[in-house]
């Protein structure tokens, strides 16, 4: 996976070069030399990280950059590299303000790299790839973008390179150094990576809290501050980074009573009367730590009384009392007890659903969730709700089983859509709610071009990996 977003900024040609060469002229260098383990150093008395302004030849090795740029502009690639190598080994840094001939050469054995067919002549250009970044690293030291990108590349390309420990410390050096002005590309993968550390038990409460909020802070900054296309990378992370740092809402404390209560308590002012979501919203802002004289839980508590009072008492009674104080172990084990407890098929399916949303709600496990819905499922087989949950559980695992947008993300649709489906041909009775869940996922298929492309045919059975692990039929958006 490759982001444009890396020759944004290095694709300009200086102010000071307004003339470029013919581009017919002839150049005699187009055989694509094979590259060493270390590039080519400048000059000794230039210093490793010579300018233009440092070399004796500052007109021809200017002119040789901005013909190389143009043949790179023009997909000669041979030809530009050839012109490249002469820029790199005389002045790597081109004008001192941008790195990019490095980067550039980044560009050239990632190319290169695509046409070779052995191993070993791949690895030679992966060794080049990474020896231009100890020299990003020793000429452009400031701000996060060559650890960040290091780091992105290390993590979808080259993973057997560096440990997920080197790959994690190197993003965060990016959030360290680059604060704010962090590149979008990193958000996603650090996401992923802090999550993965933390369950690990690799980092510290303390310092999963840190950097979670600097994503949060980056991701708010660039969102505020994006123009035109820029604005749907960052909407992509959007759609990625905060579900993934939702796992910490399963550590209790990690985030507190704000937190819980901007995100779920726009659901109550929503449904004030449902009382799944008033269970739901009541528990996360008790998990969160609100007080209680917090005025939204006194609005939650009201709603409760006058539309969800309970008069279970026992083991019923135990479990929704341990609901309510957002214990969920406890919970989950009561409700388990109740459902030894009774032969009534409906209160057992109702109960083994209720364990099945604190699975999704509260404890974020989306495969214990689906097993306790499909055991109330197969208790009362005539009964929707179970799958309209399923289908739900797979329609938000986007940003699981994927980047967020794109096939991978947009392909858990469609198993989504089979539970929805099979929910409405059950239980007529939840046929509206299922309809209103199709109408609003289902644009959010593939569309035909990823499908044909991908050499597939609508139709077609297509197996969807990630913790779903089901089959279901290629459908599209359009």
């Amino acid at each position: 996976m490759k982001m444009p977003v890396y020759f944004l900024l290095i694709g300009m040609c200086f102010g000071f070069l307004a003339c470029t060469p013919k581009t017919g002229q002839e150049i005699s260098e187009t055989t694509t030399p094979q590259p060493t383990n270390e590039p080519e150093e400048p000059p000794a008395e230039a210093g490793p990280c010579a300018t233009f302004d440092d070399v004796p030849n500052k007109q021809q090795v200017m002119r040789d950059y901005v013909l190389y740029r143009d043949f790179l502009k023009a997909e000669d690639w041979d030809g530009a590299y050839a012109l490249w190598k002469k820029v790199l080994a005389t002045a790597p840094a081109a004008d001192g303000k941008r790195n990019t001939v490095l980067t550039d050469g980044i560009r050239f054995y990632e190319h290169f790299m695509a046409r070779e067919d052995t191993e070993a002549g791949k690895q030679v250009y992966v060794d080049s790839i990474f020896a231009l970044y100890d020299k990003l690293d020793q000429c452009y030291p400031e701000g996060g973008y060559i650890p960040a990108r290091k780091a992105f590349d290390l993590y979808y390309e080259y993973p057997d390179r560096a440990s997920k420990e080197e790959i994690y410390n190197l993003f965060k050096e990016a959030f360290d150094k680059g604060g704010d002005e962090v590149p979008d590309f990193a958000l996603n993968p650090f996401s992923a990576l802090l999550v993965d550390m933390f369950r690990e038990d690799k980092i510290s409460v303390e310092e999963a809290q840190e950097y979670q909020q600097k994503i949060r802070d980056v991701l708010a900054a660039g969102l505020n501050d994006c123009e035109g296309s820029e604005c749907d990378r960052w909407e992509t992370i959007a759609q990625y980074a905060p579900s993934r740092l939702e796992y910490f809402e399963t550590v209790k404390g990690f985030y507190g009573c704000d937190y819980y209560a901007d995100k779920y308590y726009p659901e109550f002012e929503d449904n004030p009367e449902d009382c799944d979501v008033i269970r739901t919203v009541f528990s996360r802002l008790r998990w969160g730590g609100c007080s209680d004289d917090d005025p939204r839980f006194q609005e939650l508590l009201n709603a409760a009384n006058t539309n969800c009072r309970s008069t279970e008492k026992g083991t019923i009674g135990l479990a929704y009392e341990c609901l309510r104080n957002a214990d969920y172990d406890c919970a989950v084990e009561k409700f388990q007890q109740a459902i030894s407890e009774t032969d009534d098929p409906e209160r057992k399916g109702e109960f083994l659903l209720l364990i099945a949303k604190i699975y999704n709600a509260h404890l974020k496990d989306f495969t214990k969730a689906r097993d306790y819905a499909l055991q109330a499922a197969e208790i009362r087989p005539d009964w929707g709700e179970p799958y309209i949950l399923i289908g739900r559980l797979y329609a938000s695992s986007g940003p699981l089983c994927g980047p967020g947008r794109g096939w991978d993300s947009q392909v858990v649709v469609w198993p989504a859509i089979d539970m929805w489906q099979r929910a409405k041909n059950i239980d007529p009775s939840v046929a509206s709610e299922a309809n209103e869940w199709i109408r609003q996922y289902a644009q959010y298929m593939p569309n035909k071009e990823d499908v044909f492309i991908r050499n597939l045919k609508v139709g077609d059975s297509f197996y969807v990996g990630c913790w779903i692990q089901r089959s279901t039929r290629i459908r599209t958006a359009d």
